[in-house]
């Protein structure tokens, strides 16, 4: 009896001290600041919560005894800590240090949900406000071009770069502003993006098919320019103050950042405004036609709330440049202007005054780009799940004005009007796989106003698409990949077009008008596309991984490519498309060795991109092999379809010895060859027609670069660096009708220098940047510039032909925090 009495008393013992547990509050915090999304695991227990906007968690129902967490969050340093767990109450806080590796950046493009680069499969390149501000940039994608290897940009003039991502560009790239889809007039050859390169702290780039998350118009890849969000948790006012001058062209550039922090609210204001007269190089002199003006402004308010949050924001974007046509007198080769409509004589223009080819004032021949942005991007919580909701209206409006006898008329007068909405659920992780569903798409309408020229018709646009994404790690090795279906509506009614008997130019008529022309006969056609992913990394160690991935991308056509039937003014070329094309598909082969070791950093990127239904640009010519002149003084290009392929690499080797930490040696090599896969083309021109149009050439860059490890008086972590850009020559070009003409290579050498200038007590006062491109004043042209073509003679005195690009410019930025 007295046995079993004992017997029970332990047992009842035991079960009281296993019975018992307590409560577990953590704070997580990262240079004095509290981390949201910081995930904690108890191991024993296999369960995970998250850190909440003021970097508290809860753990309810902890055994007590020796407890071990494990801490981890995307872009620090993982954590593992051993607590003693006594009854009741017990709390601590633990601070989390920055990775130090870039394999743990952040990045929130072309995945289901924010993922550091070493779990991400696709090749994405991030790059920084600094690394932007560190290179001359007279435009936004010029940044992105110099700072990610494979990027390049075709451009007209200095204000205008259009991003191509593996050689492949326009519609097949798609742009995007803090997650929205950028929606301008972006088919032209002189669109550019309308962004203010000032607020973008950060920009990301997809390179490859990113249809499966975006849809149509992600075929090449996706770049997201992130604009500046406070993130400090101090109430209170912050702002910066940019000063930004380049010689050669005289830009003159200021932007007014405001950020206000008051709890759980954020708000931002920034103004911007750049001016810049023609730029100048040593074949041309000053190019007449390529000054610019432009402002900016924009606004945002963030709540953060434990549901989640919600960010308002408002952009303006406005624009005025001039429109270069390259019209020369035949032996000065001085610029000449056009001064009549009828009767214009291209050999008989009269020259352009000195005076009017360094002024500010924009000439009457110019394009004027207003962009208006309102959107909202919200996140709800619900427990181990979120719902992500962005809501989104573009209006583009865009003139450009080609009549020197009416200067107020435009020639071509568009707006375009975009609703874009994205919807995706993060599932909560079932067995460890993480899930995204969603769907996003856009409406679209665009309208011809009071213009002349008229090349796209009116049309509607709807576009909708859903997806499915999934993600599981096993051990070292990550699988992630999804599919999506797409369905895009393109139609418009029959658009007349008449002469107006006052002035003698085109105007859109009614159908019933006896002089009216069906320019756009009525179109009404459905898209559809079925894209899928599959990649995978798997992390040989913490600075160690190889990463595959294969991926179908769609694209379908653009309204220029089906619709076009017109001359635009500002491109000096008439489109011509065709109505029966295909949706593109691509399938895009992807293999990546990544390595962060102690000397060096190496990324090496092979590859393989093979596309039916390749929509491309060539001159139209007649029987005879000559030149197509629909309207005098402008080319001719009609669109073409075939099957094409494009492959390449790139590596990039950065230097950084522990022995001379200050110094750094960067080198990064890309290079693209586009097949034409058009066999009734190759069989009857043979290599005129064996590749792509504009592909660029092999390119290297290196930067040697040394940066004081410590302050030198008032000056902190001064650098000095010079670096060099090496093209080679592209002889590999689309030659058919002379779309396309051989490009000579060339080098660039390039310098700068920059500090943070801090006063006695630490505060930062300014950053200084002073940096010279073209040292040498290099006379060069680049294949991917379009100005190349502007030329209206066979021969010339000099037997120089087109525009060249710039020369040497200075360029003095400083920044200046408050």
């Amino acid at each position: 009896m007295r046995l079993l009495i004992l017997s029970v008393s332990f047992l009842l013992l035991s079960l009281l001290s296993f019975g018992q547990s307590a409560k577990l509050i953590g704070q997580i915090n990262a240079n004095h600041q509290p981390l949201e999304n910081i995930n904690i695991k108890i191991n024993t227990l296999k369960k995970v919560v998250k850190s909440g906007a003021d970097g508290r968690f809860i753990f309810e129902d902890v055994p007590l005894g020796v407890c071990e967490l494990q801490i981890s969050g995307l872009g620090y340093e993982s954590k593992k800590l051993s607590l003693q767990v006594k009854n009741g109450l017990n709390e601590f806080a633990v601070e989390l240090q920055n990775a130090s590796s870039n394999l743990d950046d952040v990045v929130i493009t072309g995945v289901n949900r924010a993922t550091s680069l070493r779990k991400s499969p696709v090749p994405i390149a991030v790059l920084s406000k600094k690394a932007m501000d560190q290179n001359v940039n007279t435009n936004l994608i010029e940044a992105i071009v110099k700072g990610v290897p494979g990027v390049t940009a075709v451009t007209t003039g200095p204000n205008v770069s259009k991003p191509f991502i593996r050689g492949l560009g326009y519609n097949r790239v798609l742009t995007l502003y803090d997650g929205l889809r950028q929606e301008g007039q972006q088919w032209g050859d002189e669109h550019g993006i309308e962004v203010d390169e000032y607020g973008i702290s950060r920009a990301e780039v997809v390179k490859g098919p990113a249809s499966l998350t975006y849809g149509s118009d992600a075929l090449a890849g996706v770049i997201n320019m992130i604009p500046y969000v406070p993130n400090s948790q101090e109430n209170g006012l912050k702002g910066d103050a940019t000063l930004n001058y380049q010689s050669n062209n005289g830009m003159l550039g200021a932007s007014l950042g405001l950020a206000y922090v008051q709890n759980d609210w954020k708000y931002t204001f920034r103004a911007t405004g750049k001016t810049a007269h023609n730029y100048h190089n040593p074949i041309d002199g000053w190019v007449y036609g390529t000054a610019f003006r432009e402002y900016n402004l924009s606004a945002s308010a963030r709540v953060d709330k434990p549901w989640g949050y919600s960010k308002t924001a408002a952009t303006y974007y406005n624009n005025q440049m001039e429109i270069p046509d390259g019209s020369r007198d035949s032996l000065s080769r001085r610029f000449t202007r056009q001064i009549l409509d009828d009767g214009d004589d291209i050999k008989n223009r009269p020259i352009v005054p000195d005076a009017d080819l360094t002024t500010y004032s924009i000439n009457p021949l110019h394009q004027h780009i207003q962009h208006f942005r309102f959107y909202n991007n919200s996140q709800f919580k619900f427990g181990s799940s979120d719902l992500n909701v962005l809501l989104g209206g573009q209006q583009s409006v865009r003139r450009e004005y080609n009549h020197p006898t009416v200067p107020s008329q435009a020639g071509l007068y568009v707006v375009l009007n975009t609703f874009n909405y994205d919807l995706k659920y993060n599932l909560p992780d079932i067995s460890g796989i993480e899930s995204t569903i969603g769907v996003n798409g856009m409406y679209q309408q665009n309208r011809s106003k009071a213009a002349t020229d008229f090349p796209i018709p009116d049309y509607d646009l709807f576009d909708i698409g859903a997806f499915l994404f999934a993600k599981k790690t096993f051990g070292k090795l990550d699988i992630s990949g999804g599919v999506r279906l797409d369905r895009r509506n393109i139609q418009w009614d029959d658009f007349y077009v008449g002469t107006d008997p006052a002035t003698g130019f085109g105007k859109k008529v009614d159908a019933g008008n006896p002089g009216g022309n069906l320019q756009f006969p009525n179109f009404n056609k459905n898209y559809y596309g079925f894209s899928g992913s599959l990649g995978l990394t798997y992390n040989l160690s913490e600075r160690l991984l190889f990463k595959a991935n294969i991926a179908r991308g769609y694209r379908a056509p653009n309204i220029t490519e089906i619709g076009s039937n017109g001359l635009d003014p500002g491109a000096h070329i008439v489109y011509l498309g065709n109505r029966t094309f295909k949706p593109e598909f691509n399938l895009q082969e992807d293999i990546g060795v990544i390595a962060y070791l102690k000397e060096f950093d190496l990324s090496l990127e092979l590859f393989n991109n093979n596309i039916q239904n390749y929509i491309y640009q060539s001159r139209l010519t007649d029987a005879s092999g000559n030149p197509v002149v629909i309207v005098p003084g402008n080319l001719t290009y009609q669109y073409q379809q075939s099957r094409a392929r494009l492959y390449g690499a790139e590596l990039t080797v950065n230097i950084h010895p522990t022995a001379a930490k200050w110094l750094s040696f960067n080198n990064s090599l890309a290079y693209v060859v586009g097949l034409n896969q058009n066999e009734a083309l190759l069989n009857l021109h043979g290599n005129k027609a064996r590749y792509l149009p504009f592909i660029p050439p092999l390119q290297i860059r290196t930067e040697l670069k040394a940066t004081a490890q410590s302050p030198i008086s008032f000056l902190d972590k001064p650098y000095f660096k010079i670096d060099a850009a090496i093209f080679a020559d592209q002889d590999k070009f689309y030659a058919l009708d002379d779309t396309e003409t051989f490009t000579r290579g060339y080098t660039l050498f390039n310098a700068g220098v920059g500090t943070t200038l801090k006063s006695k007590t630490g505060k930062n006062w300014c950053d200084i940047f002073i940096q010279c491109d073209n040292i040498f004043n290099i006379a060069y042209q680049s294949n991917l510039n379009r100005l190349k073509y502007f030329e209206y003679y066979s021969a010339s005195p000099d037997g120089r032909s087109g525009i060249y690009n710039m020369g040497r410019n200075f360029s003095f930025k400083v920044v200046m925090p408050f």
